[in-house]
């Protein structure tokens, strides 16, 4: 445990972003699985209409530094392979 009034500080710190990271992962999480699940399913309209959520989600991500600029691009670029075109 931590002895001086700094290291007390910086442990309620940390142990504060840590949950809140936590939250942010699972969110993340729960909508890709989402949007997973309605592909798998063949719901390929309310994916479509899913697809503005996850990108918002993994950006807001990205702002925030839980995940890195790359691998939301290429969570976005996949996720769109995976809905036809037109």
């Amino acid at each position: 445990m931590p002895i001086t009034k700094s290291a007390k500080k910086a442990f309620r710190q940390s142990v504060r972003r840590r949950d809140l990271n936590l939250d942010r992962k699972k969110k993340m999480h729960t909508i890709i699985k989402g949007f997973k699940k309605m592909i798998e399913t063949g719901k390929i309209e309310e994916a479509k209409k899913h697809l503005p959520q996850v990108y918002k989600t993994l950006d807001k991500m990205t702002k925030v530094g839980l995940i890195k600029r790359g691998k939301a691009d290429r969570f976005k670029s996949r996720f769109s392979k995976k809905l036809p075109r037109k």
